[in-house]
């Protein structure tokens, strides 16, 4: 049985205070490793949480001590009225942190509302600066908008500002060390991310990855030495570097070749209002039923305990037993 107070903790002892929000599974973008260019089934509108649902279960597991909010979706921006929500969110007591990743498509025209609603921390999704891979990659031809979000993010002040970049083996090499140049004159800390199998088509296979030992060597090779970071937080997905001449931090998903398992902190919920307690959990627990059945805080906590508690030891990508979840990445939320 899991405990009846705080902490939030599992069977692994990991203590559990960040929280990822799916507020869509819709996207304005195609990216060929995440969805079909056509024919994508999305749910119906009334299954997605509304805001007012999503602030109501982010109060009650801040209660169990979750401090950390991240937005996510599909495209979290496709959302109509989406500062409304981070309005709701950065006022709640005990949120100590709020940010949102998106593809960056239409960041230029909301930074300036959801700046004003509070936001600060964003993370760009970017795989490459050149034009033509930008739209084999994502099937449409949008990396202006991109840049121009960027730039505008910055003029207003948002900070710290991360780029994530999937690592897609015998595609993106060329683009490993623009982007990290890019990072280095901008002040953005780029985050390649190792392909995951999270993808609608099955098309991911270890050959596909582009692992961190390589990208390291690429940087290095193009730019200059790299050193680990002193004191990084061992909670933290990212492995992180500086480089050796100051020119700021870069960091890597591991999730393939240095698994983090052991250290997470995360809880996600669906748009539709699934709770897993994993990026990769075959399993998930309908809290959207609780939401709009007027259960009480006490059962929703209940239910967030009991998550937690069941949370496997990690993902094992890199063994046989290993299954892909049953959702593909934008229906579960980055």
């Amino acid at each position: 049985m899991p405990p009846a107070s705080n902490p939030l903790i599992d069977t692994f002892g990991r203590i559990h205070d960040n929280l990822r929000i799916s507020v869509t599974d819709r996207c304005n973008i195609r990216c060929f490793y995440c969805m079909p260019e056509e024919g994508v089934q999305f749910m119906q509108r009334s299954e997605i949480l509304t805001f007012e649902e999503i602030e109501h279960f982010a109060r009650v597991a801040v209660s169990l001590g979750v401090n950390k909010i991240r937005i996510t979706g599909g495209e979290p921006l496709v959302r109509k009225d989406l500062p409304v929500l981070v309005e709701k969110l950065t006022a709640i007591p005990g949120v100590n942190d709020i940010a949102l990743t998106t593809n960056g498509v239409l960041l230029a025209e909301q930074a300036q509302d959801l700046y004003s609603a509070g936001l600060r921390r964003l993370n760009v999704h970017l795989d490459t600066l050149d034009r033509e891979r930008f739209h084999q990659i994502t099937r449409r031809d949008d990396l202006p908008r991109v840049l121009a979000g960027i730039d505008r993010a910055q003029q207003l002040g948002f900070g710290p500002i991360k780029i994530n970049a999937v690592a897609v083996k015998n595609l993106v090499e060329p683009d490993i060390v623009p982007l990290a140049q890019f990072g280095r004159e901008r002040g953005i800390e780029i985050r390649y991310i190792e392909f995951m199998p999270l993808d609608a088509q099955g098309l991911w296979d270890h050959r596909k990855v582009l692992l961190t030992d390589e990208m390291i060597g690429l940087l290095e090779a193009g730019i200059g030495p790299l050193e680990v970071m002193p004191d990084p937080d061992p909670r933290a997905p990212a492995l992180e570097y500086r480089w050796k001449d100051g020119g700021g931090a870069i960091g890597f998903i591991a999730s393939v070749s240095r698994p983090f398992c052991l250290n997470c902190n995360r809880l996600r919920i669906t748009s539709d209002g699934k709770l897993r307690y994993c990026l990769f959990a075959i399993e998930e627990t309908d809290v959207k039923g609780l939401l709009r059945g007027n259960a009480g805080d006490d059962a929703i906590r209940q239910v967030i305990r009991d998550v937690v508690w069941a949370k496997w030891q990690g993902h094992e990508i890199n063994t046989a037993k290993f299954v892909a979840p049953p959702r593909p990445m934008y229906s579960i939320g980055g």
